[in-house]
């Protein structure tokens, strides 16, 4: 794509990079055919190439030019940021990048009504911190009759007991977990599934209490340097077990939440131009690995089912197309001896996408309702996914049940120790 940006622009970091994608862009469309929102509303404008070409626009435009609009912001809005376009294009163009460029850029040039700011600080500030977050979950759980409708949908009922967590300095191979902001107050077991799973396999997890927020939810609520902070927080935190100074440090950084997985992967881009963090962050970005991506290279034979129900696995977007670990995860469970129902249009976004569900409920919900019509054609007893907005979201319809895998696999294997975990203790 021929692009018309000054050289005064092209000096401005942000547009050297705008340029960068736009011109690998040939304007093809393919990517229009797999994505979501296109799909549902057949406007140019709200598919990929459409809004390509409307960033293009803006910021080869001055900031006088009254044809950027909200009009324009309400299609770079509705966009799930799926990266689905991104696995179907052909020439490479990376979408995600100018899409955070561009929805900087329209937020500077055309401020939100209050309300709208007003709705995103409070997203930010509720979800960001567990403390804070586990807090008003409680209480709406506790009040939920008082919550409002669109809320109330969205609030789970009070989560089982996590159980025990096992020791994990007692093995010789350590690794760090993500806690998360929200998943500690709506999936609890997740991470304790998995550090069950891995003591199995002889694998310890570390805590790291400091560690908090990735930084996903602030970043893409268009405040960026916010994420950014929360980067660095992150990346002090870890620190201290990465750089052990001649010793053995952690193997990986696990993320059980497959959207705190794609943006910690991310920290070597997002901070690349920062001179204290750049390499510290690129180490965090090499270290970070989904939960499946360490599950598959270890001897699962070791472990035994003691059942085998039905699943339906719903591959996150930051899964599948950020990550690029699609059938990943159906294989580890396939290893298992789980049966797998298929899935038809697998590489559709169920809807949740961060926050998307609560600022576009309508495109959101529909969404939504086709994913999980899809998921249940083959009748499975359950709904496994790989994110915690995903799992929240599609239970939220009050269908078929929907867990995290490792929760599926912690249940389903024989309480009886492995060979491996003793042996490494």
């Amino acid at each position: 794509m021929q692009t018309h940006f000054s050289e005064e622009d092209l000096k401005k970091p942000h547009i050297r990079e705008a340029d960068r994608v736009l011109r690998s862009c040939v304007h093809c469309g393919f990517c229009n055919a797999t994505c979501p929102t296109y799909q549902l509303l057949g406007d140019e404008r709200d598919g990929p190439r459409g809004r390509i070409y409307l960033m293009k626009e803006m910021l080869e435009s001055r900031d006088d030019d009254d044809q950027v609009t909200e009009e324009t912001r309400l299609h770079l809005d509705r966009c799930l940021t799926c990266r689905n376009c991104e696995t179907t294009c052909p020439s490479g163009v990376e979408y995600h990048t100018l899409l955070d460029i561009g929805r900087a850029e329209i937020e500077r040039r055309v401020p939100r009504k209050a309300s709208d700011r007003a709705l995103r600080y409070g997203l930010r500030k509720a979800l960001v911190e567990p403390k804070r977050f586990q807090a008003l979950l409680k209480l709406g759980q506790t009040f939920k009759p008082l919550v409002p409708g669109a809320l109330r949908d969205k609030m789970p009922p009070a989560p089982v007991d996590a159980g025990v967590r096992p020791e994990g300095k007692r093995h010789a191979r350590q690794m760090l977990i993500l806690e998360g902001c929200v998943q500690p107050g709506l999936s609890p077991n997740t991470n304790a599934a998995t550090a069950r799973v891995l003591d199995r396999l002889g694998i310890g997890i570390t805590p790291v209490p400091e560690a908090g927020c990735c930084g996903a939810i602030d970043f893409h609520l268009n405040a960026q340097e916010e994420g950014r902070a929360r980067a660095r927080a992150n990346i002090d935190a870890w620190w201290p077990h990465i750089d052990k100074h001649g010793e053995a440090g952690i193997e990986a950084i696990i993320q059980t939440a497959s959207g705190c997985g794609a943006f910690i992967k991310e920290y070597a881009d997002i901070l690349a131009d920062d001179p204290h963090y750049a390499a510290k962050a690129a180490r965090v970005s090499e270290l970070a690995l989904d939960l499946v991506e360490i599950l598959r290279d270890e001897p699962l034979d070791n472990l035994t089912l003691k059942e085998s129900r039905t699943l339906a696995f719903q591959c996150p977007c930051t899964l599948q197309h950020a990550q690029k670990l699609g059938g990943a995860v159906e294989e580890v469970l396939s290893r298992l001896g789980f049966s797998l129902t298929p899935v038809s249009d697998s590489h559709l976004c169920c809807g949740s996408a961060g926050t998307y569900s609560i600022t576009q409920p309508a495109l959101s919900t529909q969404l939504r309702d086709n994913k999980l019509d899809a998921l249940e054609a083959g009748h499975p007893d359950v709904i496994v996914t790989a994110n915690i907005g995903c799992q929240t979201h599609l239970a939220g319809a009050n269908r078929t049940p929907v867990r995290h895998w490792i929760e599926i696999v912690d249940e389903a294997i024989s309480t009886q120790e492995s060979p491996l975990a003793t042996h490494n203790a």
